[in-house]
């Protein structure tokens, strides 16, 4: 034990090491601070126009702007509590201006602050600097359980301002005057052309926990979209990867070894930090250089937005959680796209080499900001128009991003309605599960582009994983092409292997044995002894059953598998039919005795009853006649 706890902690400084190394090039990446600007209305004194740092969350309305009023709260100026607590809203009343709230920083995350304040009710928030330096970019904190339940759900947008600005803005407020502002995102993304270029750093890795999630969400829900304007040539998509190297002092070490391809040329971290187990470093770089390949094999076949299909079906396949995120599960889904497998291992090259990778090496020199585009230290990165994208990884806020892009009244229909159909289903199935026979395909064209679920047909749902398989399910899957399973008829007689639950069972009937699926043999009960065995029995094999005949004058019970005589069968049944005569016969005269007796009695109490009117019975005392008393 003292042995493995060292070489963790040796592991453990050793890594260390390398951090440090790679943190220090960070430091000395070059980070561009998109802005937009905001213009003073009024009052007169301070009335031009400023810059402020669009927040790198929210949705920020580029390609729009925003006419509204500044408030600056008496109480919780830094909005880190909830303005409920103080009684406060900043809700537009009707008719008038929407609310910007000024907040000052410190305390708090900025995006609490813009929380609290969207809460409240405000439009926009803006967060005045509390140092005098450069404008910074106001970015969210790492996700946890606490901040991830507000991030996602920010929807306002904001703004970082100098501190010089705060101070003019809250000296104007306290004076009583009303301050009115224009937040202008219009010029946020250049639009130099008739086309939007558009690149999104991103990574395969699926283990990362809330911001892998949030990737993998975003880039199925704007699939579809980015489809749209590909084909349509209204937009170039580029993907991106990012990858570190491994300083040449620790390209031996075990942590360079695990992360690392080509000798510790190209480097991700390990998705699951433990580098005893699960998968490595280098199994992320390794399938984010195939999806690299996969879109440079798509873009020369004139098909590059295939890549959004590939990345899509790869995270639903081959999920690390399920062990899947491998080379094999990978060629499945290139296969079912179309590609030829051999064409995207060749452009991956040797991943052993002591040598460059063309692609990955192009990857690390797009890394560095060229232009207005500062350098990609962080994933997930959108660069728009050579304009880093701040704000929400959110198809809409996304969208509107880059529809901002084109000229006024240049844009394409995608950017005016919500109300596209891509048709991917026309070509190849979409890769999905299909069955000509019954005219049934698991592929959906949707709004978010095409989907693989397992379709309804006749009434009766199919399951499956839509790709390779879907097989009908529940209580009428037998009506669907016999659920699969084994059917026969001979003579007019049928016999079908569909267990009708939702199993997806198939099972030989009784006289029959197989696998149920594709044959099922007729058992022949004579030989194998499993029914007729009587001394007296003689045994004949029909197709899913038997027959059984007894010799002389014998009758064959087939459910005690016995031979009785017909003599005896009838014998006995004359006699229950006389026990069941005699006894009606005896109910019958009970019956008429206990009936005779009963009106006898009644009788003799009726003549009883009238003889006591007319003489006095000898039971009877005489009754004294008191009429000669009455008159004495």
């Amino acid at each position: 034990m003292a042995l493995l706890e060292m070489a963790r902690s040796v592991g453990f400084r050793v890594l260390l090491m390398v951090l440090c190394v790679v943190q220090a090039s960070v430091v000395m990446a070059r980070f561009v601070v998109e802005k937009n600007s905001l213009t003073v209305t009024s009052p007169e004194s301070i009335r031009g126009t400023h810059d402020s740092a669009i927040g790198n969350f929210g949705i920020p309305q580029y390609g729009g702007s925003m006419a509204g009023t500044v408030v600056y709260p008496e109480k919780n100026r830094k909005g880190c509590r909830g303005f409920d607590e103080f009684g406060v809203s900043f809700k537009t009343k009707p008719g008038s201006l929407p609310t910007v709230v000024l907040v000052d920083r410190g305390d708090c995350f900025f995006a609490l602050k813009v929380w609290n304040v969207q809460n409240a009710g405000a439009s926009a928030v803006l967060v005045a600097d509390d140092v005098d330096e450069p404008l910074i970019t106001m970015d969210s904190p790492k996700e946890d359980g606490s901040s991830a339940k507000y991030i996602e759900n920010i929807t306002i947008p904001s703004a970082l301002i100098d501190k010089d600005f705060g101070e003019k803005l809250k000296k104007a407020i306290s004076g009583g005057d009303m301050v009115n502002v224009n937040l202008d995102w219009r010029e946020a993304v250049p639009h130099p052309d008739s086309r939007v270029e558009y690149e999104l750093w991103t990574n395969s890795n699926d283990q990362c926990g809330h911001k892998c999630n949030t990737l993998m969400g975003f880039l199925k829900d704007f699939k579809g979209a980015a489809q749209i304007l590909e084909r349509g040539g209204y937009a170039q998509f580029t993907p991106h990867y990012i990858t570190w190297y491994c300083p040449s002092a620790f390209i031996l070490s075990r942590q360079c070894q695990s992360q690392c391809i080509n000798h510790g040329r190209y480097c991700a971290p390990d998705p699951d930090q433990d580098f005893s187990q699960g998968y490595e470093g280098k199994d992320v770089v390794l399938e984010n250089l195939r999806q690299l390949c996969l879109f440079k094999v798509a873009n020369e076949t004139g098909r590059p937005w295939v890549w959004w299909d590939y990345v899509t079906d790869f995270q639903i396949r081959c999920p690390m959680k399920e062990k899947k995120y491998n080379k094999d599960c990978a060629n499945e889904v290139i296969k079912s796209l179309g590609f030829n497998v051999k064409d995207v291992d060749k452009c991956m090259g040797d991943p052993d080499a002591e040598s460059d990778n063309p692609v990955l090496k192009e990857e690390q020199d797009a890394q560095v900001g060229k232009g207005s585009r500062g350098d990609v230290t962080i994933l997930p990165t959108l660069v728009v128009n050579n304009r880093q994208y701040r704000g929400k990884l959110e198809k809409s806020a996304v969208l509107k991003a880059i529809c901002a892009g084109f000229e006024e009244t240049t844009e394409p229909a995608v950017c005016l309605s919500q109300d596209m159909q891509t048709n991917e289903c026309l070509e190849n199935n979409g890769g999905c599960w299909q069955d000509k026979v019954l005219n049934a395909t698991a592929c959906k064209d949707t709004f978010r582009g095409r989907v693989c679920e397992c379709p309804l047909v006749d009434g009766v749902q199919f399951k499956g994983d839509g790709y390779n398989s879907c097989k009908a399910s529940g209580l009428g899957r037998c009506k669907i092409n016999n659920g699969g399973c084994w059917q026969e008829t001979r003579d007019g007689h049928k016999f079908s292997a569909c267990v009708g639950d939702d199993n997806h069972e198939c099972q030989c009937p009784p006289g029959f044995k197989g696998d149920g699926v594709k044959s099922c043999e007729d058992i022949n009960e004579c030989e194998e002894k499993k029914a007729c065995q009587c001394p007296e029995c003689s045994c004949k094999n029909t197709w899913g059953s038997y027959d059984c005949t007894c010799n002389g004058d014998l009758l064959y019970m087939r459910d005690h598998d016995t031979c009785i005589s017909k003599r005896a069968e009838q014998k006995s049944a004359w006699i229950a039919v006389w026990v069941i005569l005699i006894g009606l016969a005896m109910a019958a005269g009970g019956a008429y005795l206990i009936y005779k007796h009963r009106i006898r009695s009644y009788m003799d109490s009726e003549i009883r009853a009238i003889m006591a009117q007319y003489m006095p019975l000898d039971s009877q005392v005489e009754v004294p006649n008191h009429t000669s008393d009455n008159h004495a």
